[in-house]
């Protein structure tokens, strides 16, 4: 059978009496769709500043305001924040400047690490030059439980007296780490403190604010904080030094 088509409409002849009556009644059409668009490019440009706007908003909260302190006077600070905490623990020997191994003699040291600028929207954290944040490394070995457990809960109840918010506080129990850790100034201070029972070994950190290094100028080559820390050297660590 021969294929068959489906018939074609005829489109009636167009006079111009209706051509003119199609083109008036799209006038008013055509003018509200411009003003439609016009509209939502109001309605993009705001959407435009409001973003700007949260940039540069979360732009200027990360702050590099840092005020500038020598690194004797940031290294006095968070020594004090240890020998407070040596005092509070019961400890009665005399820490040397210094360590012997890492983890297993007793120590005593400053270290300066980089300080961040936080970065736009979170997504690029860059160090800032000129900045440095001091911290405090001091451990003690052959702390048995009878030292360490009754000292680290007597430094929890002090520090949470004076203020500083406990992150986190455990009691590790028989065979397990015990930790504390603490901070204040919205995380600007930290302390922390680990006994591990196995090796009856005592670790304690503390750490200062960021800080501008006076010593330190714009344009100079690219900044390393272990200049802070290389220009100080820490006491000795002992009963009642504060």
């Amino acid at each position: 059978m021969p294929e068959e088509s489906a018939p074609t409409p005829t489109t009636p002849e167009t006079t111009p009496e209706a051509a003119t009556a199609t083109a008036t009644a799209a006038g008013p059409a055509r003018s509200g769709a411009r003003a439609l668009g016009l509209g939502c490019l109001g309605c993009g440009g705001l959407v435009l500043v409001a973003v700007v706007a949260l940039i540069v908003q979360l732009t200027w909260n990360s702050s590099t305001d840092f005020p500038r302190v020598a690194p004797q006077e940031m290294a006095n600070r968070v020594l004090g924040h240890s020998q407070e905490a040596y005092d509070v623990m019961g400890f009665t020997r005399t820490v040397r400047p210094g360590v012997e191994k890492i983890g297993v003699s007793t120590e005593n040291t400053l270290d300066a690490g980089y300080c961040y600028d936080g970065g736009l929207l979170g997504l690029e954290d860059k160090t800032v030059d000129g900045a440095y944040r001091m911290s405090h490394d001091w451990a003690l070995d052959h702390v048995p439980a009878s030292q360490a457990v009754p000292g680290l809960r007597r430094l929890h109840r002090r520090l949470r007296d004076e203020g500083w918010e406990v992150s986190s506080y455990r009691e590790g129990g028989k065979g397990k780490d015990w930790s504390l850790y603490v901070q204040r100034d919205g995380g600007d201070e930290r302390m922390s403190f680990t006994w591990f029972p196995d090796r009856e070994y005592f670790l304690g950190v503390s750490a200062g604010p960021c800080a501008y290094d006076p010593g330190w100028t714009d344009g100079e080559d690219p900044y390393h904080p272990d200049s802070a820390a290389d220009s100080v050297t820490p006491p000795a660590l002992g009963p009642g030094r504060r």
